[in-house]
């Protein structure tokens, strides 16, 4: 499955028509706070990412979707599953992550799509266990873990950037939809 639908969203692979909004939103330094090092994505690095996350795709058979608006068709961001590489302790894992742009925050989008992505790890590709990181200060991103039932695991730090991350995990056999 490539499609989940949700009340509000339309989660899908990546178009080219993608490209320009997801780039919009990479550039929004607001957005790009807590990830990396905070610095915002170009059309290239964007177009880059795009790439690399369909590539995961054909490699793991699970990804990053984009996220639509169902009643606009509008591009909001992504969420997904990947295995964070960048953090070589933890590459065993799975890791469920979104990036919503800023004019939709707020507004329950991203718990949304990461309980349809969560759903989609248990039965459709038969997981066990996912986990979240992100960064220590970023409680908008905490808060949506807690909600989807997520709990602090452990406290690591991002090996290219210094930077405190807190890692939350759930067993997806606990999972409540």
């Amino acid at each position: 499955m490539t499609e989940i639908l949700t009340p509000r969203l339309l989660l899908r692979r990546w178009t080219d028509d993608d490209l320009a909004p997801m780039a919009e939103i990479n550039a929004d330094p607001e957005v790009m706070r807590w990830i990396g090092d905070g610095s915002i994505h170009d059309l290239e690095r964007t177009a880059e990412s795009i790439e690399r996350w369909e590539e995961e795709w054909d490699d793991e058979g699970f990804g990053l979707f984009a996220v639509e608006l169902l009643g606009s068709g509008e591009l909001i961001g992504f969420a997904g599953l990947s295995v964070p590489e960048f953090l070589p302790a933890l590459q065993h894992e799975v890791e469920i992550s979104w990036r919503i742009g800023r004019p939709f925050w707020g507004q329950g989008y991203a718990s949304e799509a990461a309980h349809a992505v969560l759903e989609f790890a248990l039965q459709d590709r038969g997981l066990d266990r996912v986990i979240a990181i992100a960064h220590i200060s970023d409680t908008a991103s905490q808060n949506v873990m807690r909600k989807l039932g997520m709990a602090p695991e452990r406290d690591t730090t991002d090996p290219q950037y210094g930077l405190p991350l807190r890692v939350h995990a759930i067993d997806l056999s606990e999972y409540q939809a």
